[in-house]
């Protein structure tokens, strides 16, 4: 009798067994579609965004001398830092949007977006004379004389660029909290294919150059823009957007905090890229240096562009998450996209490897810059390959609020230790770019423990708290249209 009790026992526990297996399928199939959901649009999106840039470099290698060299030292250094900079404090709009749509507090998600837009076009502001002024800076710093004229001759058409990254940054991270990215996806190809159909017309059959080539970027760029504005406002969300409001004008200041602390935490990252191709100005033969550091930036940045597709994942389910006061979701939605940013950044690195010496000539007919390019593959591979957890982490971090203590990370790990070693394997090995390259994943790989250290010792239990604590303070009260009384969204659900 006890043999027979013992073997239903037994096989009790092998169906709860399989039961369990089922469930955690289950779990794992849900989590992918909500990941890929949110990061497949965002991915499309930054990487056609920078495809629209990397058409207009390849149209500008092919037409004059220095405008390929020119483009990528202004794009490398002023435009990234810029980039940096927006990308990071539009991640402010994902944290307060992402955990205000969890907590189903709806009204405040285009309340934040409007005050990321004043205080984004404020900061985008005050960086236009480092891009008027970027020629003389750069003679200023000792880079080549013919490189920068050309560089005089182009800024102009850099500042519409520059306040079109405004409002793309912004409204994806809007429409990405809520789920309709779709649009956006859809969106950014068709811009990138418009961008090549204008930039071609006006390099190839009129003649324009690289000012041709700066045009197209500025139509597909805006055409977003635009494209965006008329899907926001023109009542496709309706639950989040109810019309411009003076409320945007309240509470300012804590939210510029955030956004500068976000600014502060990618354009970290972004800005050790700059320094990279301005120090590449300095070698013997500067106009191939530039070149071929320029073009291995780019692969390198189309791939950390899928990882920052899949960093959105990873910010907004967190925030989503925090905001439903879930603390077990959220951890199980960090273990979900960490293995897949990892078989992603494998097959990169691979690819990267195989075809080396040929995506040169995308950008360049020039042997010595095919055989250059070449020389970095390795090094490329291995930045890839360290790059697949670090965004994920940061992506967590931007979900979770974290975005000052990250910052330090950066800091700590980019300038205290990646910047100084780079330079010491450059002047006292003589290592030149690949010296300073691996400084910076010297950087990488420091920041990647410490931030694998600070999301696993996390209390997401205490995070959910806080992330109640932040809604409650930052949420405005919704009018009731019927009969002027204003009433809470957690009212109106009670009701």
């Amino acid at each position: 009798m006890s043999r027979v009790v013992e073997e239903m026992e037994e096989r009790l526990l092998n169906g709860s067994d399989v039961e369990q297996r089922r469930d955690l399928r289950k779990k794992i199939w849900s989590e992918l579609r909500k990941t890929w959901r949110i990061a497949l649009p965002s991915t499309l999106f930054r990487v056609t965004s920078y495809g629209c840039i990397v058409v207009a470099q390849a149209f500008t290698g092919h037409s004059k001398g220095t405008g390929l060299a020119a483009f990528a030292l202004l794009q490398g250094t002023f435009i990234r830092f810029i980039y940096g900079v927006m990308a990071g404090m539009s991640s402010a709009t994902e944290t307060l949007c992402g955990q205000a749509y969890g907590a189903k507090q709806y009204h405040m998600m285009g309340i934040y977006l409007q005050r990321s837009w004043i205080v984004d076009i404020f900061t985008a502001t005050l960086f236009v004379p480092f891009i008027v002024f970027a020629g003389p800076i750069l003679r200023l710093l000792g880079q080549d004389i013919e490189i920068t004229n050309t560089v005089d001759e182009i800024y102009p058409w850099v500042i519409p660029y520059l306040y079109s990254i405004v409002f793309t940054m912004t409204m994806q991270m809007y429409l990405q909290a809520q789920m309709k990215n779709a649009i956006i996806g859809v969106l950014s190809t068709l811009a990138l294919v418009l961008d090549i159909a204008v930039t071609w017309w006006c390099v190839s059959v009129m003649g324009m150059g690289i000012h041709g080539a700066l045009l197209g970027l500025n139509i597909s760029s805006w055409s977003v823009v635009v494209a965006e504005f008329v899907y926001v406002c023109g009542g496709w969300c309706p639950h989040t957007w109810t019309g411009f409001s003076t409320a945007a004008f309240v509470d300012l200041v804590p939210m510029l905090k955030l956004s500068i602390s976000s600014g502060f935490m990618l354009c970290l990252e972004y800005w050790y890229m700059s320094i990279l191709v301005l120090m590449s100005g300095y070698t013997k033969d500067a106009n191939i240096a530039i070149t071929a550091f320029s073009i291995c930036q780019y692969v390198y940045t189309w791939e950390m562009n899928i990882c920052l597709g899949l960093l959105g994942a990873a910010c907004v389910r967190v925030a989503n998450e925090l905001g439903k006061g879930d603390a077990d979701a959220v951890r199980f939605s960090i273990k979900v996209v960490l293995v897949v940013s990892a078989v992603i950044g494998v097959i990169c690195a691979a690819l990267c490897l195989a075809f080396a010496s040929q995506v040169s000539y995308l950008f360049s007919d020039s042997p010595q810059v095919s055989d250059a390019v070449a020389d970095l593959s390795i090094i490329l591979s291995i930045s890839i390959l360290l790059n697949i957890i670090q965004p994920i982490l940061s992506g967590v971090a931007i979900g979770a609020g974290m975005q000052s203590m990250v910052a330090l990370v950066n800091l700590a790990s980019y300038y205290a230790i990646g910047v100084p070693l780079g330079f010491l394997l450059t002047i006292m090995f003589q290592f030149g770019i690949k010296g300073l390259w691996s400084g910076l994943l010297a950087g990488v790989g420091l920041q990647t423990l410490i931030l694998s250290y600070i999301i696993y010792k996390t209390d997401w239990e205490n995070e959910v708290k806080k992330t109640n604590e932040r809604m409650k303070t930052w949420t405005l009260t919704l009018p009731n249209r019927e009969s002027g009384a204003t009433i809470s969204t957690r009212d109106e659900e009670r009701k």
